[in-house]
């Protein structure tokens, strides 16, 4: 036994989620969140400050670990402390316009005082909130402790929604293989109309004294195969077998059943055509086959959002 086989199937993955994780630094609280939504390949934006630039490479590589689909948004942020958001004043600077302003008033033989909020705006007085520096190697660890943390929980959400997924859409899929061994039952009873079609247009052929044995031979094979459906079913039965088996499999399922549901609908629309003109029992394969192709739209408009 493999050791997929003992650890079961596969998950498999909504291309939708979201997660946020918060951790306490050195240099502030540090928050990264993960957005991912359906895309054909994998998308990755980054919406962070300068800081984190020298950490991108390894933050892709660490994605692209665990996300092989969908278009995800990665932001980054730290929030520091209130005491570095604090601004202050430059004593220098205040203690020279005040000394200015004095001499002044002395000079012009003037009664006022100095407005603090006035010599607060002047130019060089109140110092901004300083930024702190941070630690190039000690946030790169815990940024990538964070993402790591943060990419877990983003997947637990899509693995949940897979899950739903993968439950709902089953009916879909035994919906078919019923519709498929339905057709079969109803085509085993018309086989006589089949032969009988089959036959008018070979009378026709035989009419016409222009058509060699050769080229009769060639298109009473031509008429035989575009007048059963028997190789079509077939091709439908082992696609829906197929089809059970991704999902029970599970793991990156999105592009696989893209091109077997491409397969499916064509067998359909291959049935349906050779249906038409056998009377009810052409009536009754048609809604059958009809039934199929909603059931694939279905399994088809769910898939897209399966990585």
């Amino acid at each position: 036994m493999s050791a997929q086989a003992e650890a079961g199937p596969a998950p498999i993955r909504s291309m939708t989620g979201f997660a946020q994780v918060r951790k306490q630094t050195d240099s502030g609280e540090l928050t990264v969140s993960l957005r991912t939504v359906n895309h054909r390949g994998l998308d990755l934006h980054f919406y962070q400050s300068s800081e984190f630039a020298a950490f991108e490479n390894e933050m892709r590589a660490r994605l692209k670990q665990h996300i092989r689909r969908g278009h995800v948004e990665v932001r980054i942020s730290v929030s520091h402390s209130e005491e570095d958001g604090t601004p202050s004043y430059n004593r220098a600077s205040l203690a020279r316009y005040v000394a200015a302003y004095r001499q002044a008033a002395e000079e012009f033989d003037l009664e006022s005082r100095p407005d603090l909020n006035t010599l607060l705006s002047l130019p060089g007085v109140l110092k901004p909130p300083s930024e702190p520096s941070i630690a190039a190697g000690q946030l790169g660890s815990e940024l990538l402790d964070a993402l790591s943390a943060c990419i877990a929980e983003l997947n637990v959400h899509r693995e949940r929604e897979g899950d739903a997924l993968r439950s709902e859409l089953s009916s879909q899929i035994e919906g078919i293989g019923d519709a498929a061994r339905q057709i079969q039952s109803i085509r085993s009873k018309v086989l006589p109309l089949f032969r009988a079609r089959l036959h008018e247009k070979l009378t026709e052929l035989l009419g016409s004294s222009s058509l060699t044995e050769s080229r009769l031979v060639e298109e009473a094979a031509l008429l035989a195969d575009r007048s059963d459906i028997a190789e079509e079913l077939t091709r439908l039965s082992v696609h829906t077998v197929e089809l059970r088996q991704i999902f029970s499999q599970g793991g990156e399922v999105g592009k696989r059943l893209d091109f077997l549901l491409q397969e499916m609908n064509r067998e359909t629309n291959t049935i349906l055509s050779k249906s038409s003109g056998i009377g009810d029992a052409g009536l009754r394969i048609t809604g059958l086959a009809l039934e199929v192709k909603v059931n694939i739209e279905r399994i088809r408009e769910q898939a897209l959002n399966l990585e």
